[in-house]
């Protein structure tokens, strides 16, 4: 694999080459790198399995030290492809506290932000397309 991304290139066995696809990618296909699935619930109400997250989604964590536990979106880090949920601080040894990135494999979406116009367009689309079955 070069240097650079490659749209072409689809899949490897090798753990170091899967790392460097997702470090060398660009911001357009970052934003679904930052994607969570969806719960039961939005899964039959959408017609889709996952979304990219937003700020403002609610998320409940499914993996980790936080295992169990719901938040808000607070920021998301496009560049190390982590986010920030509402609530989940570690402290340190001077006793400030922190917020602890978690990778957005291990989130899932229970209720989604719908306040962004662009939004609620690609949701409505999604579930054109899911009921009459065909891409566009």
């Amino acid at each position: 694999m070069k240097n650079e991304f490659s749209k072409k290139w689809r899949a490897s066995t090798r753990p170091g080459k899967q790392r460097k696809w997702r470090v060398y990618a660009p911001n357009h296909s970052r934003r679904f790198l930052l994607s969570a699935h969806l719960s039961k619930d939005l899964r039959k109400k959408h017609g889709r399995r996952a979304f990219p997250l937003r700020k403002g989604d609610e998320v409940k964590i499914m993996i980790g030290k936080f295992k169990g536990k719901n938040g808000k979106i607070l920021e998301i880090d496009s560049y190390k492809l982590k986010v920030f949920v509402d609530g989940m601080q570690n402290t340190k040894k001077d006793g400030t506290k922190y917020n602890v990135p978690i990778d957005p494999s291990n989130l899932m979406i229970t209720t989604l932000a719908l306040d962004d116009k662009k939004r609620v367009q690609a949701i409505a689309k999604v579930a054109a397309v899911a009921k009459t079955g065909e891409k566009k």
